[in-house]
């Protein structure tokens, strides 16, 4: 067949095999290396080497809502979590319900429903501006 627009059918497959490559590591990286829920979370927290490596878990423009004094806290050797929780809040015009989900399971199940008080919904609101 020889040429294709200015390319052999040799650069053409060379260049397919790397768009694979780079798009494949780049699904394995989100796959297996970011946390998908509170537990695996909790654990790229606790194990990173510092501060610095757990802030690239923070989503970008989210960096102040994680501090140094909590990451520190968090490290400590003295302590350890109580308990894992992983929560969801669904927001509507005028009512704000929080969903306990099951962290680490594959797929989440339902634990709790509660709306929230006023309160806590405004500071909450407050903390997503």
């Amino acid at each position: 067949m020889g040429i294709i627009q200015g390319k052999s059918l040799k650069e053409w497959r060379n260049f397919l095999i790397a768009t694979v490559l780079i798009i494949g590591a780049a699904s394995y990286y989100q796959v297996f290396f970011k946390p998908k829920n509170s537990l695996e979370l909790y654990q790229a927290i606790s194990f990173a080497e510092d501060f610095e490596e757990a802030t690239k878990l923070t989503l970008e423009g989210y960096e102040n809502n994680f501090k140094e004094k909590d990451f520190d806290y968090i490290n400590r050797i003295d302590t350890s979590a109580n308990s894992i929780s992983q929560f969801t809040l669904f927001e509507y015009d005028e009512k704000t319900y929080v969903i306990m989900t099951s962290p680490g399971t594959e797929r989440l199940k339902v634990l709790a429903v509660e709306e929230l008080p006023a309160d806590v919904r405004d500071y909450f609101l407050d903390l997503a501006r």
